[in-house]
């Protein structure tokens, strides 16, 4: 292949960063069960999990993968917000997390969300995207 040729992606790398996104979703939200509080610094695991799921698919250090652990990161955040969200609000009413979660709106769940989360998490959060940043170039 000649050098000039622009490199793809493997198929594996973006595969790898959906399950390890919805992964790391899934264990913060039962650690928020479990603990108390929002445990906002998780984010950072999720950010450093990213990195390692792309690099885990054979994809190249670069901006490209740096981008792709941000997003990564940025979906991790919110699938976990969402999930926590769901599972206060459909607690009392019997309802298990994933059941909740498909029937809570767009605006229910940001509104929630950022009456529960403070400055210290959305400081974590932006911890979180630096070092998905960082780590994975």
């Amino acid at each position: 292949m000649p050098a000039s040729s622009p490199q793809r992606m493997p198929l594996l790398a973006p595969f790898l960063l959906l399950l390890g996104s919805a992964g790391m979703a899934a264990a913060w939200i039962l650690a928020a069960r479990m603990g108390s509080g929002q445990l906002s610094w998780i984010a950072v695991l999720a950010a450093l999990d990213a990195a390692l799921m792309l690099r885990l698919g054979g994809m190249r250090g670069g901006w490209a993968r740096a981008g792709l652990a941000v997003l990564g990161t940025a979906l991790a955040i919110a699938l976990a917000n969402w999930g926590i969200v769901a599972m206060q609000m459909g607690a009392p009413m019997g309802l298990l997390p994933w059941e909740s979660m498909t029937r809570l709106g767009p605006g229910f769940i940001w509104t929630l969300t950022m009456l529960v989360n403070g400055h210290a998490d959305f400081a974590w959060w932006g911890a979180a995207l630096v070092v998905a940043a960082t780590v994975s170039r």
